[in-house]
This record gives C-alpha cells, sequence and structure tokens, in this order.
C-alpha cells in the first residue's frame, strides 16, 4: 500500500517537475542579475500602519527592556555605595542602546 501511494505521487509531481527544468532559456531576454540598478523599489504601500492602535511586538519588547535597564540604572544612580566610574560606565552603554545622552535624571522618563 505504501508502496502504491509513493508511486503515485511520484507519478503526479514528475510532469509537473520536467517543464520547469527543460525551458530553454530565451538568448535575448535579460537575466534578472543583469537588470541590477534599473530595478525600481517594490512598492511597500501594502505595509502601511498608520492607523494601527498598537505598535509591533517588537517595539514593545524593546520598549520593556529598556525600562527594567533603566529602572535598574535609577537604582545605581541613588545608592551612594555604588561607585560614580561604574554608574557613568552603564549610563554611556545604555546611552549607545537608546540613542540618546542618558544620564540619572533623563532616566525619570521611564
Amino acid at each position: 500500500m505504501l508502496l502504491r501511494a509513493l508511486f503515485a505521487s511520484l507519478t503526479l509531481l514528475l510532469p509537473a517537475a520536467l517543464p520547469a527544468q527543460t525551458a530553454p532559456a530565451k538568448a535575448d531576454a535579460p537575466s534578472a542579475y543583469a537588470a541590477g540598478p534599473e530595478t525600481a523599489k517594490p512598492d511597500r504601500s501594502f505595509r502601511d500602519t498608520t492607523g494601527y492602535r498598537h505598535p509591533a511586538l517588537s517595539r514593545t519588547q524593546r520598549d520593556l527592556q529598556n525600562l527594567a535597564y533603566a529602572l535598574q540604572l535609577r537604582d545605581y544612580c541613588a545608592d551612594d555605595r555604588v561607585p560614580d566610574e561604574f554608574v557613568k560606565a552603564q549610563l554611556v552603554s545604555f546611552s549607545r542602546i537608546t540613542g540618546r545622552l542618558e544620564t540619572c535624571r533623563t532616566l525619570l522618563a521611564y
């Protein structure tokens, strides 16, 4: 029974695969690679999200991670036992993540 099903599957797939492999390429048609810079940018209007009520999940995840990091840094800023050099290094690292200059005062925005 299994052999019969396998043979039937191959019989159905073989005629569909042969024309795709044996189609000759036209000599006068430019290839997709030769078109290179002449190709226009694709129309991305179908990805318009201006009416969306909620942002993408990745943005929400990033915001939550930044919030957790900011809360930890706020704790470092408030604790006098944490060395200033360490706090400054952590603020520089967080600034690279957020793309803005972070200080202990700017962490209040989170």
